[in-house]
């Protein structure tokens, strides 16, 4: 059986130690779009070293570049096909502001398994503590198609009531051609994001952005938007992953304003508004 539900759950969690530097989090900024205008003093927030804080969605690159979905997936319990996997969305929660350099605790765990009955769903919890205590966790939710049917509980749904009313912003980010190479450089490395052939072969007709780099944009879009340009205000920030965006393509990104809250709607200006990011929620101070 492809997965063990019980075996999964049980699993020891696993635990190492990361590390991250300034030149680490210019380059995140960097990756989804920061610096235009080049000397704007609100950019300059994130691209110099003197005056620099830190986006919370760092948090889902820092030390590895990866949010805990490959170890998650070589846990005990998991044995899938990787073809079948699918990023179906992302959950941060930060406890405090991240220091722009810092060394800390990681630990990996499955933190459950869904039966959706065509797929299964895990939640791959990544924790991150450093000597003054806990930093931030990141949950992956990971679909793998035709893994489901295995008598195990459906879970919440995902989807969320559409927002009602005109949103109080709409702004627009335009992605550069070359931007999924620079935020690679972030650590994920899936060829996905740069080899035409093996974007093909996955059934794409040219790479693709990363879905957390589409993440980090829209968060940027928010906190400098309705947040004061304060990342720390940012509690919490999840989304679901709903479409994809070409690199060169442009996001339209609605906003509402809620108590303690900004729900987002993010899609794709020249694919006639096609569903990018959903159900997303900034949860700030």
């Amino acid at each position: 059986m492809p997965i063990d539900a019980a075996k999964a759950l049980a699993a020891e969690p696993r635990t190492g130690e990361i590390s991250w530097n300034q030149k680490d989090v210019l380059l995140y900024h960097l990756g989804i779009g920061a610096g235009t205008p080049a000397t704007d003093p609100d950019e300059l927030r994130y691209t110099l070293e003197s005056r620099l804080h830190v986006l919370p969605s760092f948090a889902t690159v820092a030390g590895a570049g990866a949010p805990g979905v490959i170890s998650g997936l070589s846990m005990p319990g998991i044995e899938v096909d990787l073809a079948r996997v699918l990023h179906g969305g992302q959950t941060l929660t930060v406890h405090r502001p991240i220091p722009a350099q810092g060394a800390a605790t990681i630990t990996h765990r499955v933190a459950a398994v869904h039966d959706k009955g065509k797929a299964a769903v895990l939640v791959l919890r990544t924790d991150v503590a450093d000597a003054d205590g806990p930093l931030w966790r990141n949950d992956a939710q990971i679909f793998l198609r035709g893994e489901g049917g295995f008598g195990g509980d459906r879970g919440p749904s995902a989807r969320l009531d559409a927002p009602t009313g005109e949103p109080e912003r709409t702004v627009e980010r335009r992605i550069r051609p070359d931007q999924a190479l620079l935020y690679r450089l972030s650590g994920d490395w899936n060829p996905l994001h740069a080899d035409p052939e093996f974007a093909k072969v996955a059934g794409f007709e040219r790479p693709i952005l990363h879905g957390l780099c589409t993440y980090g944009v829209t968060l940027k879009a928010v906190v400098d938007t309705l947040l004061g340009g304060d990342v720390s205000r940012v509690r919490s920030y999840t989304t679901r992953f709903a479409g994809v965006v070409y690199p060169g393509e442009t996001l339209r990104i609605r906003m509402w304003r809620q108590d303690g809250s900004v729900r987002v709607a993010v899609s794709a200006v020249e694919r006639d508004d096609a569903p990018v990011l959903a159900d997303t929620v900034v949860e700030h101070s």
